[in-house]
């Protein structure tokens, strides 16, 4: 994984509205630039509004293989798993697992906790974090919402990534804002703050360098902002 040494195996969580899937896919299409041969795996099994599965003519064109379930871009709620993970992450590739961000995914998950620790060493789970998105917008708030899906999921995560974004009027200041309430919820999780990410259109000049910041592109977007950066 061609980010500052990321694992392997890269697991992504986070509540409704943190912008996990962005993330998600950025991840990969920054793998797959690196020359690395790279997978993305669809755990939104219960289909919420955005997906990774959206993005399969894309991940075509990249050379980016995805692994869904046979109902995603469908319109059938079926919570059901149809392929085989421990096949995916046993293959010498980059794998990027999307998780749903409610407790079905979180439920999806933990069927493949054999599966993550047979393969701990090379396995990240990052728990992502945006404080300007209801039911996360306080450090204790994120800290419950980690306990429950590592709770329901029985995998720990192992770092964090703030992902604190207003979408489209996201700017510097929207970023630096976020920055104590990144290392103060890193903190009373007991994990290590990963990376801060930033759209980008947005200039980091101004960002400390003493933290790790990750330019992300937007990918997931609102039919109203197709036409935005």
């Amino acid at each position: 994984m061609n980010c500052d040494k990321l694992k392997r195996i890269c697991v992504v969580v986070g509540h409704y509205g943190s912008g996990k899937t962005n993330f998600a896919v950025d991840l990969a299409v920054k793998s797959a630039a690196s020359g690395a041969k790279t997978n993305i795996v669809d755990l939104d099994i219960v289909n919420p509004y955005f997906r990774t599965a959206d993005f399969k003519n894309m991940f075509e064109q990249k050379g980016i293989s995805m692994t869904s379930s046979v109902y995603a871009v469908s319109n059938l709620d079926i919570p059901a798993i149809t392929f085989d993970l421990n096949s995916v992450v046993s293959e010498n590739q980059n794998v990027i697992v999307d998780v749903g961000g409610d407790d079905a995914g979180a439920v999806a998950l933990g069927q493949y906790k054999s599966v993550f620790e047979k393969y701990k060493d090379e396995t990240e789970v990052l728990f992502v974090i945006n404080m300007y998105r209801a039911m996360t917008e306080h450090p204790q708030q994120a800290l419950e919402v980690l306990r429950e899906i590592e709770a329901i999921s029985r995998l720990k995560a192992t770092a964090i990534v703030n992902n604190s974004n207003l979408g489209i009027e996201t700017d510097a200041g929207t970023v630096l804002n976020s920055l104590e309430y990144a290392k103060e919820t890193a903190e009373l999780c007991g994990l290590e703050l990963k990376y801060t990410t930033y759209p980008e259109w947005v200039n980091p000049e101004s960002f400390p360098t003493d933290m790790n910041f990750m330019p992300v592109k937007r990918y997931v977007k609102a039919s109203w902002e197709e036409d935005f950066r």
